[in-house]
């Protein structure tokens, strides 16, 4: 069986657990107001995360995992993969300071 790599466009963003989750919930026989409750957060917050409008947290996180059986950290990593890439092509960051930009510091010194 020949093994093929995924390599994701670096100018792509991650995929946001949340619409990880919109992928799979048609398989649950469950409407998102059962699964909200299971995950002990409301409906909107349930859309809110399945939207990308809010992150999954670790309590959330924790919940996906107990429901799912995967455990939390998939959601983590796939949450923090995201925020990590949009952190990196924060505008505002461009304008900070960076140590290089001071002579005479360096790290282990």
């Amino acid at each position: 069986m020949t093994e093929y790599p995924a390599v994701r466009d670096p100018n792509r963003c991650p995929t946001h657990p949340g619409a990880v989750l919109e992928d799979i919930f048609p398989d649950i026989s469950m409407t998102k107001s059962e699964l909200a409750k299971h995950l002990g957060i409301s409906r909107q917050h349930l859309h809110d995360i399945m939207t990308g409008k809010k992150p999954v947290t670790r309590q959330v996180a924790g919940a996906l995992g107990h429901f799912f059986g995967n455990g939390a950290g998939i959601w983590l990593r796939m949450q923090a993969e995201c925020d990590a890439w949009h952190a990196d092509r924060d505008p505002a960051l461009k304008k900070a300071p960076k140590l290089a930009d001071f002579s005479g510091y360096r790290l282990g010194a």
